[in-house]
């Protein structure tokens, strides 16, 4: 009688058909993406903890027409998808905590944009709400490449997600005058 030998499974899996184990707990961005992401997360973060420290310290004047509940609900969302997005993308991939707290960065960006629709200046839109159906496509993105197993789609969406979709409309709160995060900020 012989034994048939079964061969292990490979702990090195070939690129483009790795296991989830083996995906469990890695770092899929490189040196470079890992520096933008942390250097912006940490930068925009710091920026929204002054701005909403002077508010909270009296040492912003007439905030009371920025008082809406469109705007209230954009604030609230979008600030805590700033520092958990980062760390989304910096932390290592694949474990519950990641795809727990990645629906809920996800919720939050949904939320954010959704309410952007409802803020509008001088009774329209402005060049700003482009970054609302973009959300919108990307978050659709992020969920499909996920649940393809398309880890490298993923990855491409949710950076791309991260930068274009909440950073560069960032950048637009705090130096455009009359937005909330300018006039807390530099106001």
């Amino acid at each position: 009688m012989t034994a048939a030998i079964v061969p292990a499974p490979s702990t090195n899996p070939r690129p483009g058909n790795r296991s989830a184990i083996a995906r469990k707990g890695s770092f899929d961005i490189g040196p470079v993406t890992r520096t933008i992401v942390g250097l912006v997360c940490f930068t925009m973060t710091f920026l929204c903890v002054v701005a909403l420290g002077k508010a909270a310290l009296g040492m912003v004047d007439n905030l009371h027409h920025y008082a809406k509940l469109p705007i209230i609900v954009h604030v609230a969302t979008v600030l805590p998808a700033i520092p958990l997005g980062g760390y989304l993308l910096l932390a290592p991939k694949g474990t519950k905590r990641h795809k727990q707290l990645g629906k809920i960065w996800l919720l939050l960006m949904l939320a954010t944009a959704t309410s952007a629709i409802f803020i509008q200046s001088s009774g329209g839109f402005s060049f700003i709400h482009i970054f609302v159906p973009v959300t919108f496509h990307a978050a659709w993105k992020v969920v499909a490449t996920a649940r393809k197993g398309d880890i490298a789609g993923h990855k491409k969406h949710l950076v791309f997600t991260y930068l274009a979709a909440l950073m560069i409309p960032g950048i637009f709160a705090f130096v455009l005058p009359g937005r909330l995060m300018n006039v807390m900020l530099l106001g």
